[in-house]
């Protein structure tokens, strides 16, 4: 059932006609019932009861990319942002063909040398909907509860405050703030097969040592307590990662016109569980809430956007463990620094069917040696 291949290696600008299934590598994330880390936050950051899955990579563009060719032919909740193929720093992926009516549908394509880089320009929303899609099989079709609007996540109550073709309503404006605190109040549904971590599963995948059930973290993303480099070194010496670190000693990790590498270029510089790039290339969403209830939870990433963090601050500022206890920026809110990963969660027959084997294993041990 848990079969997760990596697929995106685009060889070419892939229009609709050509939509592939999208399948996300995931790694496990066991040790279960573990405490939080409580060195930086009283109430603890990173206690997880049970055990998920956690994508290995950032969500790509390429995989974005086959997403919007699934459903946004009509795009009625605007899950392409232009700025993704018009900004410099976009991630390159184009709209072009299509008026966005069904007689004439929109057709998107990304950048070969793009395809492996993580998705940026989304919003919390967007993120949402992408994983309601992997939910519901990767249907396409109008985006509807089948396919986007319904399934990990219940989104039919931010539907008013859209406008044509998925046009955003104008900041500050009361329909702003209506969709904004719409997109607070969207919880996971049970049985979600797939969604955005919450800052707990987050913070566990990146930090916890996999050690067993016990409060032990590491300061760095990296599986390190040494600040990372952000040097590009092939092969990868370990414990670097991207972000800019000052004008000293090495600036960016790769400049204009990329800035983000390809997801997991660092092979030497996972987490213990086997994550890459939770400490840079981009913010990624998260489920969290901020205590005024406007913001959406946003961890990692190369210009860090952290409760009191200012971007462009070097490895030991914005990728420790201390500055991701919570993050994050408005629900619809979107830029190049913004992309996200997703978790896999069993379905609870299969979790029973574990602990029912794992339960009759070991009868079966006590048994013989009874």
């Amino acid at each position: 059932m848990w079969r997760f291949l990596f697929l995106f290696a685009s060889a070419m600008m892939l229009p609709a006609s050509a939509a592939r299934a999208v399948t996300i590598e995931t790694v496990p994330v066991g040790n279960p019932g573990n405490p939080a880390d409580t060195r930086y936050v009283d109430s603890g950051v990173g206690g997880v009861h049970y055990a998920y899955r956690i994508g290995k990579y950032e969500v790509t563009a390429g995989q974005y990319c086959e997403f919007l060719n699934a459903v946004a032919a009509v795009d009625a909740y605007g899950l392409y942002d232009v700025e993704m193929w018009t900004s410099g720093a976009g991630c390159k992926i184009e709209r072009f063909v299509g008026t966005g009516t069904q007689a004439d549908p929109y057709q998107y394509r990304v950048a070969t040398d793009w395809a492996n880089r993580p998705v940026n320009y989304v919003s919390w929303g967007d993120a949402a909907r992408f994983c309601n899609w992997l939910h519901n099989g990767q249907p396409a079709g109008v985006q509807n509860a089948s396919t986007t609007e319904d399934g990990a996540y219940d989104l039919s109550a931010t539907q008013a405050y859209y406008g044509p073709n998925g046009t955003m309503p104008m900041v500050d404006s009361a329909d702003f703030w209506a969709l904004n605190a719409a997109l607070i109040d969207v919880n996971r549904r049970p049985g979600a097969t797939w969604a955005l971590p919450t800052l707990d599963e987050w913070y566990k995948a990146a930090y916890h040592k996999n050690d067993g059930p016990t409060g032990n973290y590491f300061d760095y993303p990296t599986g390190s307590d040494t600040p990372p480099s952000n040097l590009l070194i092939d092969p990868d010496p370990g414990n670097n990662a991207n972000f800019y670190r000052g004008f000293f000693p090495s600036g960016y990790t790769i400049g204009d016109p990329y800035y983000r590498t390809e997801v997991g270029e660092f092979e030497n510089s996972e987490s213990l569980y086997g994550t890459f790039d939770q400490g840079g290339n981009v913010e990624e969403w998260t489920e969290a809430i901020d205590a005024t209830k406007t913001r959406r939870g946003a961890s990692g990433g190369t210009f860090a956007t952290l409760t009191g963090a200012v971007p462009y601050q070097d490895a030991g500022y914005t990728l420790r463990a201390n500055r991701n206890s919570f993050g994050g920026q408005w629900p619809l809110g979107y830029g190049s620094t913004f992309g996200f990963r997703v978790i896999g969660i069993p379905e609870p027959n299969t979790s029973i069917l574990v602990l029912i084997g794992t339960f009759c294993c070991l009868f079966r041990n006590r048994s013989r040696f009874d």
